[in-house]
């Protein structure tokens, strides 16, 4: 297949990939594309290029190949004309279905769930971050397991072990593999222990922790308000460990915590494997939830922030909404004779501020973290939410204020 590249594409060393995705009936075209555009940007965090995009309308992905016969067979042939690597599923697969799948094309198959496991590996950096993506990754191999896994130890022989003659390779896999997991567990388990020791420690000062959609400026909004240096960068999941720092506002401390960012489908085995690190999150008093305005499915990622805040029992905190990116606000403005109602691409960013976000009876604020646009009303609302909390806590320190 390499003959089919040109000088340039073989000059980059970059895998090469083409997308897929399944549109349910009850699914807007527009809002397959642009979930397609945040496979590709999680591509992209790869080190992947995407190639072209291939779409289906089924009433739901089928159970064998995802996608129908005739375009799989239409898949299979550009991968083989075009030279292609990869092909990303923007589902998860299950095992037969990755497996029929490989059968008919030229090139490696993985899932979405696969590559942000991938994208977690690649920017852990701390040996608890690795042992929590690891521990998921395995989790998600073992069902997925057809002989792949004899490259991490050879089937042991001998008298008194399991790997007997008769015992299939395949087994001897499986438990090669679970044996790591069991491991793993217990790795996590005794870091827990020490992490839960370190928070207990650090007192009854009010915490306030960082939660919103990957790639909504977190970071950098950390980095504002604690004036710290958490890295900061415009790619998918920047940020894996929690960090943690302690803000001064007018004689007032307390704890503030950057967490991991959360992603539509965020893998199971993920929320799984990093429930110790969004202790943070369950145990704050005040979530900032951030939120890139501009996006122009925001008020999804919205949900899925709520969603996924319920899956772990932190639904229930207070929470301060803050729209970040406003400099990065577009909108087409409709023309006077157009008596359609008026969405998201129509409004200005004030309609907007007055519409379903006025009556949503939450706290909240507009704000650019680049431009530092409203940065002083933040610090100062943020400051009254935390007095708030510290002088229900201890009433009697009030005269600190």
């Amino acid at each position: 297949m390499a003959e089919n590249k040109t000088a340039e594409q073989q000059a980059d060393t970059r895998e090469r990939a083409i997308l897929v995705a399944v549109v349910r009936d009850n699914q807007e075209p527009r809002q397959a594309e642009e979930f397609l555009d945040e496979l590709e940007f999680l591509a992209e965090t790869a080190g992947i290029i995407t190639v072209r995009r291939f779409t289906q309308r089924l009433p739901q992905p089928s159970s064998k190949i995802y996608v129908g016969p005739g375009k799989l067979e239409e898949i299979a042939s550009y991968c083989e004309e075009n030279g292609i690597d990869v092909a990303i599923f923007d589902d998860e697969l299950s095992p037969s279905q990755t497996r029929n799948i490989e059968k008919s094309l030229p090139c490696r198959v993985i899932d979405r769930t696969r590559l942000i496991l991938d994208i977690f590996m690649s920017r852990a950096q701390t040996a608890y971050a690795k042992t929590q993506v690891q521990l998921a990754q395995y989790q998600y191999m073992l069902p997925r397991l057809a002989g792949m896994w004899t490259h991490l130890e050879r089937q042991r022989g001998g008298t008194g072990t399991r790997g007997g003659a008769g015992e299939r390779e395949i087994e001897t896999d499986r438990r090669i593999v679970r044996d790591r997991i069991s491991r793993l567990k217990e790795e996590l388990k005794k870091i827990d222990r020490q992490m839960s020791v370190q928070r207990s420690n650090r007192g009854s000062l009010v915490r306030v922790a960082l939660v919103g959609y990957t790639n909504v400026g977190k970071s950098t909004l950390m980095n504002l308000i604690a004036k710290s240096e958490v890295f900061a960068e415009n790619k998918l999941f920047a940020t894996l460990d929690t960090t943690v720092r302690k803000v001064v506002f007018d004689n007032l401390p307390f704890l503030l915590s950057d967490t991991v960012g959360f992603i539509r489908k965020l893998p199971t085995e993920l929320i799984e494997s990093f429930k110790s690190t969004l202790d943070e999150v369950r145990e704050a008093d005040l979530l900032l939830h951030v939120v890139d305005i501009s996006h122009p499915q925001f008020e999804e990622q919205i949900a899925v922030v709520k969603q996924t805040l319920q899956e772990i029992g932190a639904a229930d905190k207070p929470v301060f909404l803050v729209f970040n990116k406003v400099d990065a606000y577009t909108y087409i403005k409709k023309d006077e004779d157009d008596l359609t109602p008026a969405t998201r691409e129509n409004m200005s960013l004030e309609e907007l501020k007055n519409s379903w976000i006025a009556r949503a009876n939450t706290p909240c604020i507009f704000i650019s973290a680049t431009e530092r646009t409203n940065i002083d009303k933040l610090r100062s609302d943020l400051y009254g939410m935390v007095r708030e909390i510290h002088s229900g806590r201890y009433p009697f320190n009030n005269f600190l204020y």
